[in-house]
């Protein structure tokens, strides 16, 4: 054999030894794509793809091409729990990102700590989440961090004195806040003139709003999903009523506006994330969102692309052995202390309190910000 044939010879080995070494790195996203909270998974769908299609291009991960498996959890308890089985023990993907709502979280998080694989979490904000077990993380801010500077923010915007309370009873995500919401006003000694309840799927709101009229409040504090609280504030100025709403991150989705459009004006949430954040990253996460989806992000979607970074950089540190257990514990490892500054800003983690004796996962540690309805869209309060 020539030299020269002999150096093609060597060469191409070489390069397939490479691509070898190389391997897909699955990682699961079990998200709400369809029903109500669909609204929340498909944009959240969104910032996955973009992320991973984005470190992909560069290269994936030492080499690695990031694969998303997704599935859809349809915002169901059972549901979640089937599509954790199947990501974990059929797929055996590294990692699952999800469920999208704070009800499946504790119903199929479990699953995940006893497979000793990492569930990262980009909406729960239900207190008690990371309390599941170690291999439970996220990056959605608990409500019990946003919701007291928002209310503190309310109280001085509008002048408030006394307030009614409305919140689902039926749902991990709006019972948790509207705890938040409770102990935050004793606190903060605004006198609470009525608190009403109601059921997921329910779409008239006018018994509770009539009593909650006659209470006279300054305002309304609501723990809802956005399309409940859109029904909420339409039927709330049908009745005559003008007081402002203090809400929760349920609120911050585009479906707020489509249903309620400026009948919504003067609502104050309290989010990590907003579009008129300008710094260079969030700046360049709405242009490429903008341009690949045609259409506008949300926090969700902000908050599932950092997610993928964040998750990225844990995988970057770690040696993948082919061991499936064993990567996903070194991965599990390597998250904590991983920090990142993105789409939403400045972020690390942070180890939630152990309960009852239990190790715990890890918790957002990131700032909260507040937004003003105004025009149809959530701008920052100055």
């Amino acid at each position: 054999m020539s030299r020269k044939l002999k150096l093609i010879f060597a060469t191409t080995v070489l390069g397939c030894s490479a691509l070898s070494n190389a391997a897909d790195i699955k990682i699961g996203v079990a998200e709400a794509l369809s029903g109500p909270a669909a609204k929340y998974g498909v944009a959240i769908k969104n910032g996955f793809t973009l992320a991973a299609d984005e470190l992909n291009a560069k290269g994936g991960v030492n080499g690695n091409k990031l694969v998303l498996v997704f599935e859809d959890e349809q915002g169901k308890k059972e549901e979640a729990i089937n599509v954790f089985k199947k990501l974990i023990f059929q797929d055996k993907v590294l990692m699952v990102f999800g469920p999208t709502l704070s009800n499946s979280a504790f119903a199929a998080d479990p699953i995940a700590n006893a497979a000793k694989i990492v569930v990262f979490g980009t909406s729960n904000t239900a207190d008690g989440i990371t309390n599941i077990g170690p291999f439970t993380f996220r990056n959605s801010v608990m409500e019990a961090d946003v919701l007291p500077v928002t209310t503190k923010a309310a109280i001085k915007q509008f002048n408030i004195k006394k307030v009614a309370v409305l919140y689902g009873n039926d749902d991990a995500f709006t019972k948790s806040g509207y705890e938040v919401f409770k102990t935050t006003l004793a606190e903060q000694k605004i006198a609470v003139t009525d608190t009403e309840t109601y059921a997921k799927g329910d779409v008239d709101f006018k018994a509770q709003l009539t009593k909650i009229k006659a209470s006279n409040p300054d305002a309304i504090v609501c723990s809802c999903l956005a399309e409940e609280a859109a029904n909420i504030i339409l039927q709330t100025r049908s009745l005559g009523m003008k007081q402002p709403f203090v809400g929760g991150n349920g609120f911050n989705s585009p479906k707020l506006f489509e249903i309620a459009k400026d009948n919504a004006d003067n609502t104050l949430m309290g989010s990590p994330w907003s579009a008129e954040n300008t710094a260079e990253a969030n700046k360049k996460f709405m242009a490429d969102y903008k341009a690949k989806f045609g259409t506008d992000p949300d926090q969700f979607a902000a908050q599932a692309y950092d997610a993928m970074h964040i998750s990225a950089q844990a995988i970057k540190k770690i040696t993948l052995t082919g061991s499936i257990d064993k990567d996903r514990i070194a991965l599990r490892d390597a998250l904590p202390a991983i920090k990142h500054e993105g789409a939403t800003g400045k972020f690390a983690f942070r180890r939630a309190a152990s309960k009852d004796g239990k190790e715990a996962g890890f918790d957002a540690q990131q700032d909260a910000i507040v937004n003003i309805a105004k025009g149809g869209k959530f701008i920052l309060l100055k």
